[in-house]
């Protein structure tokens, strides 16, 4: 961790970051974690993974995410940044929309999601779900994903991409990639407040019905 705080206060940048971050007890589970680094290397937050992937799909994937990781057990935080405020979560929790509006109700104007989807359920869902997320809270939604083999038996879907509130896919990197690369787009809060202007979805909620 210390050598991506380095990097942002070289490069002057922030950074979210899904990393596994080991628990200090002898023989305790790594948390599946979202790290946030301001631009001069300090480490602003750190949310732990709530949603463990643990499925089996009839000819897909079979994974148990709980056997190697620990489970968190705190709502993330929403940070404040120069782009404005931004959501923590990872990768599976996407399919928990109500994480997503845990944060827009938190504020947030920018949700991240640091992933490594496998194949199949990354062609099948990954940008439907991001778009989604992106149009019903009315944010910036942004998807960093691993792409390519990690082992004989798994596999990556990649395709990051960046979401606008209106649900648009803004920017994304090739799902040809053999390399690192980078998605960049313009974060426009004015956009932002004129979507939620103009369809204010969150005031038409029925919370007396819903719970």
């Amino acid at each position: 961790m210390k050598e991506i705080q380095q990097a942002a206060k070289d490069n002057a940048i922030w950074v979210s970051i899904g990393i596994h971050e080991q628990q200090l007890a002898e023989g305790s589970l790594p948390f599946n974690t979202n790290a946030v680094v301001s631009d001069d290397g300090t480490l602003v937050s750190v949310y732990r993974k709530l949603h463990l992937f643990d499925v089996n799909v009839k000819d897909g994937p079979r994974l148990t995410e709980s056997q190697i990781t620990a489970r968190g057990d705190r709502a993330p935080d929403v940070v404040d940044t120069p782009m404005g405020k931004l959501g923590l979560a990872v990768c599976y929790d996407v399919r928990f929309p109500e994480m997503a509006q845990h944060l827009r109700h938190r504020g947030a104007q920018l949700l991240c999601y640091p992933s490594a989807f496998t194949e199949m359920t990354g062609a099948a869902h990954w940008e439907v779900m991001l778009r989604a997320r992106a149009i019903e809270t009315q944010t910036y939604v942004f998807a960093a994903a691993q792409i390519g083999k990690h082992n004989a038996k798994r596999s990556s879907y990649g395709d990051a991409m960046i979401v606008d509130p209106w649900g648009a896919v803004v920017a994304r990197c090739s799902r040809n990639a053999s390399e690192p690369t980078l998605a960049t787009a313009e974060v426009n809060l004015n956009f932002l407040d004129k979507v939620r202007r103009e369809m204010p979805i969150f005031s038409h909620k029925r919370s007396d019905v819903f719970h």
